[in-house]
C-alpha cells in the first residue's frame, strides 16, 4: 500500500503476512509484543487506546503471520494551534515489531497504514516524537524543540506545606484548562485531547498530580517514578506564584533522596518561579519533535486566516499581487485581495522563484518554516534551499520564529 493510495481496512504482504486493523482477540498479543520491546507500561497504555470509545480497536493496526501478532503500530488523533488556526493532526504510537521479522519492511507498511488512515480522518499534518533519524524516511522532519529536563539544584527554599494529591477523574476539566492557560503564550501549542486525559490519569508510566486549595485546583504536573536515584517533574502549570511554589515544593517531598527534574517550559508562569532554582547548563545535543506536511497545498490553504493576519499586521499592501511558495518540484501561488487571501493554486515544477518574488524552500523544511523556532530568515541563514529573492520584508512577517508547546502521551 503506497502513502497516497486510499484508507484501505486489510492489506495483503509478501511473505503470506496480512495488515489488518486490530481486533479485540489481538489485545493480548499485542501487549506482550509491546512489553518487549519497550517497556511493560505500553501494553496498559495501548489498552487504554483501543477500549476507549473515542479511540477504539481502528485506531491500531497489526500485521499478522496466521493467527500470530508481529508487528503493530497505533494512530492518536491530536489538534495542533497556530496562531488562532486549529489544525487536525495525527500521532503515530506504540510501534513495535516481533524481532524475528525485523527487516522486512513491516513498520513503513505500518506508516503507510497510519498515514492513509491520518488523511481519511481529516489530518492536515502529522507530528511525533521517534528514534533518531528513522522517521526521516517516511517524510518527517525535526521541526520543534523538545524542551530541556533540568536538574533542581537548589531545594532548600522549597518548603512549606501543600496540598499535592493525585489528581481524580473529577479534576480533568480544571487540569485542561490550567494548561489551555498556559499555552496560551505560545505560537504553536498542542494539547491533550479529553480522552488522553483519561488515558494519563489510567496510565501507569507518569502520574498526574494536583495542588488543591480552598476546594479548587491551583496547579499541576505530570510525575515520573524514581528510577536510578532521579525523578521528573513536567507540565507544570499554575494560577499563581504561590501555587507554583507549592507545585514544586510537594513534589520534591514524594523522594527527597532523589534527584529532582524539571522540564522547563520557557514563558510559563512555573517556568518563571522556577528559573532560580534550575541548572541551566545548555543542552549538550538537539532534541526536536517530527513533523510531517502530507499536502502542503491543504495545509496552506488552512492556515489563509493566519497569513493574512501576519500581512495586515506588517503593513506591506500586497493587494493585485500574489504570495509564491515553491518546494522546486511544485509551487504554490496564494492570491492577495483586499480583504483576504484567495484559494491556494498549485502549479508543476518551479526551481527559481526568485525572479517572481517568491520563496524557495526544499520540502523537507516546509514543516521547519511554518512550525520552527528560525522562520525564513534563520533558516535561510543555515539551509542553501530556503532563500528569499526581491522584496524580502513580506516574506520575513509570513514566516517569523515560532514558540512551541507540544502535550503528548508520552514525555520526551
Amino acid at each position: 500500500m503506497a502513502v497516497d493510495e486510499p484508507f484501505a481496512l486489510s492489506v495483503p504482504l509478501p511473505g503470506g503476512l496480512l495488515l489488518r486493523e486490530s481486533r479485540p482477540g489481538d489485545l493480548e498479543q499485542i501487549g506482550a509484543l509491546l512489553a518487549e520491546r519497550g517497556v511493560p507500561e505500553d501494553a496498559l497504555d495501548h489498552r487504554l487506546v483501543v477500549e476507549d470509545a473515542d479511540a477504539g480497536w481502528s485506531a491500531c493496526a497489526v500485521v499478522v503471520d496466521g493467527d500470530r501478532v508481529v508487528s503493530t503500530a497505533t494512530l492518536l488523533d491530536e489538534e495542533l494551534r497556530l496562531g488562532g488556526v486549529r489544525l487536525p493532526a495525527g500521532q503515530i504510537e506504540l510501534v513495535a515489531t516481533d524481532e524475528e521479522y525485523e527487516g522486512r519492511g513491516l513498520v513503513r507498511a505500518l506508516v503507510q497504514w497510519a498515514h492513509a488512515r491520518s488523511a481519511a480522518r481529516g489530518h492536515v499534518v502529522q507530528v511525533m516524537i521517534g528514534i533518531p533519524y528513522f522517521y526521516r524516511l517516511f517524510g518527517y522532519e525535526y521541526t520543534i524543540d523538545i524542551p530541556v529536563s533540568r536538574p533542581v539544584h537548589d531545594l532548600r527554599s522549597v518548603d512549606g506545606a501543600t496540598a499535592l494529591r493525585t489528581a481524580r477523574a473529577a479534576d480533568l476539566p480544571a487540569l485542561a484548562a490550567l494548561q489551555e492557560q498556559a499555552q496560551r503564550g505560545f505560537d504553536v501549542a498542542m494539547g491533550h485531547s479529553p480522552c488522553r486525559w483519561r488515558w494519563l490519569l489510567a496510565h501507569d508510566a507518569t502520574t498526574l498530580r494536583v495542588v488543591e486549595r480552598a476546594g479548587l485546583v491551583v496547579a499541576t504536573a505530570r510525575t515520573t517514578p524514581v528510577d536510578d536515584g532521579e525523578f521528573h517533574l513536567a507540565e507544570a502549570a499554575a494560577v499563581d506564584e504561590r501555587a507554583a511554589s507549592e507545585l514544586l515544593a510537594g513534589v520534591a517531598a514524594l523522594a527527597p533522596e532523589a534527584q529532582l527534574h524539571v522540564v522547563h517550559r520557557p514563558g510559563t508562569l512555573p517556568a518563571t518561579v522556577w528559573h532560580g532554582l534550575l541548572d541551566h547548563t545548555p543542552r549538550p545535543e538537539a532534541e526536536q519533535y517530527y513533523v510531517r506536511v502530507p499536502d502542503p497545498a491543504a495545509l496552506l490553504d488552512r492556515l489563509r486566516p493566519l497569513l493574512w493576519q501576519r500581512l495586515t499586521a506588517a503593513g506591506p499592501d500586497l493587494t493585485g499581487r500574489e504570495l509564491l511558495i515553491s518546494t522546486y518540484r511544485a509551487h504554490y501561488r496564494i492570491p492577495v485581495g483586499e480583504r483576504g487571501l484567495g484559494e491556494v493554486v498549485t502549479g508543476g515544477t518551479m526551481q527559481r522563484p526568485g525572479p517572481d518574488g517568491g520563496v524557495g524552500v526544499a520540502p523537507d523544511q516546509l514543516a521547519p518554516l511554518l512550525f520552527g523556532p528560525r522562520g525564513i530568515e534563520g533558516l535561510s541563514s543555515i539551509r542553501p534551499d530556503v532563500y528569499v529573492r526581491g522584496d524580502e520584508e513580506p516574506y520575513r512577517a509570513l514566516f517569523p520564529p515560532l514558540t512551541a508547546d507540544l502535550l503528548t502521551y508520552y514525555l520526551p
